[in-house]
């Protein structure tokens, strides 16, 4: 009686093959609930492709993927000389760096540390100026045996091509004067790396890929809620935690998932078209009449919530008329998979 993610391990195995043949440098990201299928088991498919470093989010993450994964592991929030951050030297760990005080912070604490140096971008969240990097640059001088692993980028996701910005950047990091030829980047398409090698010879691409490489085939991965309890209701029956009334005659299905789960919870969308915003506005207008669409299919249709969803369960509502599942039976479920915690993941 769970919210189930079930993976189709031949598609989900092959997604990765073919996102590792366009891209022999990947570095598969962990992070976050692990694009819904766990930090954990990403790192195991990481060490099964044979991949040289995983990347993870936090310092907090390590744990759950260092026994399980045996090559660098490279952390993409800044290291900081408090917190987590500062926890005992790991020779597997790679740090990001993007401020000129932490990094003699770092060789201070750490004189053998594994680090990159991040260099703002547009994204402007992290990260170097042009000069700051320059000052980096001047700084390692007087650590010749500093282990540089190479520059970081971490691009925007939208927009046009990232080709010019990258290009603007690199000029930056040879100004910069680094002992190393590695440029660790995200969101690049593989048009947008193949271009970059070829005015860049001499430096590798290294692409930080996590949804593509996990959730790249859709069709490989299908949530699917298991129906707890089927109640038929008349118009005007009073039900629920907030004592709603049924429109109309119907049914009221119980299914599992709920907002421990993140159903029901949405983040804010990058919508950026007309077409994008008046679909918020009349979501918006459905909400206000008491009208929700959720995420769960049930007769090939989504259908309502009969009122906002519980902590591990949710309410909806079937017209008169409608095809009604049993008891056990399991619907599918629409779900954003960075956002939902499955009570399952089943590899066939």
């Amino acid at each position: 009686m769970s919210l189930t993610l079930y993976v189709d391990s031949a598609r989900f195995r092959g997604n990765q093959h073919l996102t590792l043949g366009r891209a022999p440098t990947v570095v598969p990201v962990a992070k976050g609930n692990g694009y819904g299928l766990g930090n954990a088991r990403l790192a195991e498919e990481a060490r099964r492709l044979g991949v040289d470093t995983l990347a993870v989010g936090t310092y907090d993450e390590l744990p759950a993927v260092r026994d399980l994964f045996p090559g660098a592991l490279l952390v993409l929030t800044p290291w900081r000389p408090f917190g987590a951050a500062a926890q005992e030297p790991d020779p597997r760990v790679v740090h990001t760096i993007g401020r000129i005080d932490d990094l003699p912070a770092l060789l201070q604490r750490d004189p053998d540390a594994r680090f990159v140096l991040e260099r703002m971008t547009s994204m402007m969240r992290h990260g170097f100026s042009a000069a700051g990097l320059r000052e980096a640059g001047a700084t390692l001088a007087a650590h010749p045996d500093a282990r540089l692993e190479g520059v970081a980028l971490h691009l925007p996701m939208g927009g046009a091509s990232h080709l010019s910005e990258v290009q603007r950047l690199m000029t930056d990091v040879v100004a910069a004067d680094l002992p190393t030829h590695t440029i660790w980047v995200s969101h690049l398409t593989d048009h947008e790396l193949a271009e970059l090698a070829r005015s860049w010879p001499d430096y590798t691409f290294r692409p930080r890929i996590g949804t593509d490489l996990w959730l790249g085939d859709r069709g490989a991965l299908r949530v699917r809620a298991t129906v707890l309890d089927v109640h038929p209701v008349t118009r005007g029956e009073v039900f629920g935690y907030r004592g709603r009334s049924a429109p109309k005659d119907g049914t009221l299905v119980v299914v599992s998932g709920g907002t421990a789960h993140g159903i029901g919870l949405e983040a804010p969308t990058g919508a950026s078209t007309i077409k994008a915003r008046a679909g918020a506005i009349a979501r918006g207008g459905l909400d206000a009449a008491g009208f929700v669409r959720s995420p769960f299919s049930i007769g090939g249709k989504q259908r309502l919530f009969a009122e906002p969803p519980h902590m591990q369960a949710s309410m909806l509502f079937l017209p008169s008329g409608s095809t009604v599942p049993v008891v056990g039976d399991e619907v599918d479920v629409r779900v954003r998979f960075t956002a939902t915690t499955f009570d399952r993941v089943v590899f066939d």
